[in-house]
């Protein structure tokens, strides 16, 4: 039966005591709510104590995954199940900090897409800490000043970013897990500047890339100028009074300029595929992928000897990039990913053969698949 709204006026006393009665109910909930936040703080202090003195590892991703699987598919509603995410990852991010004070380098500057990835894998208690370059990502983890790291590794217009993939050939770090966010890009100005009057345009080259045709269609005499990071573009665009930004809207509202244009990316579907780096090595968890770098030399069906025990296996190759290996003449590197974890038979079994028949093979990591998810 339909609920029909009171007349303005009608019953006011009532009306005005049942609010308030319900506000009591929401504060009571909201102090309960309270309660078990602390009570699931001191067993998360309990399971720290067991990992410390055992020396296991504090941040599982697959735990977490599991913990909002299963609380999404038990949800009743009416609370979205879409932001029970967002939720318990704040959840989570803050109960980490009891165990210990999670340091996450990052690519950054602030308000980059990457940063917006560490937050939504990490939660805002974790101490997001900006790095200048990619290597210096790596740099930070390995020298123990990070717990883990955040770096882009490809996105979906522009392809592989290959800083990330050439760091790797030099380094020991494994992939603890991945993060797919899908990408909006807008065109920012100062206050009081039309379109018609911009005459360059600040971006990362992967940016620019992304939003080719609509710059093309909408400022084709406007110059592109190449910045190290979207954050940086929209800075630098904030002291230009001729000069706009391809950026984040909370770039945008970090250096006070305004979105004339929203989602110009040449494709909707525009997602870009983070890493986190760190040392330890993610369990199975039955919905994983694993990335291995291979070095081989040139010559006649080199590439097919290390792609046929994938094949002869039935795994799934999902990714394959090949890059100069720096380290003798013609020799390549491939960084190949797969469906599956290094534990799960067929895996094991393909990687068994590549080793055999490769110079080197590194797996890289094995970590769960993640979803597209928006900043």
């Amino acid at each position: 039966m339909e609920r029909r709204r009171r007349p303005a006026g009608a019953d006011a006393g009532v009306t005005l005591v049942e609010l308030d009665a319900l506000r009591q109910a929401i504060d009571a909930l909201d102090d309960e709510v309270l309660r078990l936040l602390n009570r699931r703080a001191g067993l998360v202090e309990e399971v720290a104590s067991f990992k410390e003195a055992r020396q296991l590892p504090f941040y599982v991703p697959r735990r977490e995954r599991a913990i909002i699987e299963r609380l999404v598919s038990a949800n009743p509603g009416p609370f979205p199940s879409s932001a029970i995410r967002a939720v318990f990852q704040e959840v989570f991010s803050a109960c980490l900090s009891l165990e210990k004070g999670l340091r996450v380098a990052y690519l950054g500057p602030e308000a980059t897409f990457t940063h917006m990835a560490v937050t939504h894998q990490f939660g805002v208690s974790a101490r997001a800490e900006p790095v200048g370059t990619i290597a210096g990502v790596f740099a930070e983890v390995e020298q123990g000043r990070a717990d883990f790291g955040v770096v882009p590794v490809e996105n979906s217009t522009e392809g592989a970013v290959l800083h990330t993939l050439d760091t790797f050939l030099d380094s020991s770090l494994n992939i603890s897990a991945e993060i797919i966010l899908d990408i909006t890009q807008c065109l920012l100005v100062r206050p009081g500047l039309e379109l018609s009057h911009v005459q360059r345009v600040y971006s990362h080259p992967q940016a620019l890339g992304q939003c080719r045709k609509w710059l093309a269609a909408n400022l084709p005499h406007a110059a592109l100028v190449e910045t190290p990071s979207t954050a940086e573009a929209a800075r630098v665009a904030r002291e230009d009074a001729n000069g706009a930004a391809i950026a984040s809207e909370l770039a945008g509202r970090l250096h006070d300029l305004l979105v004339v244009a929203e989602a110009i990316q040449d494709l909707a579907d525009n997602a870009t595929r983070f890493l986190v780096i760190g040392r330890e090595q993610a369990r199975p968890t039955g919905k994983d992928r694993t990335s291995v770098l291979v070095l081989v030399k040139d010559g006649p069906g080199a590439l097919l000897r290390l792609l046929q025990p994938f094949s002869d296996e039935g795994v799934n190759l999902t990714k394959i990039e090949s890059r100069p290996s720096r380290r003798r003449p013609w020799e390549s590197a491939f960084f190949v990913d797969m469906e599956g974890h290094t534990e799960d038979p067929a895996v094991a079994r393909a990687l068994a053969t590549l080793v055999q028949r490769a110079e080197t093979c590194k797996v890289l990591g094995s970590y769960p698949r993640a979803e597209r998810a928006r900043p």
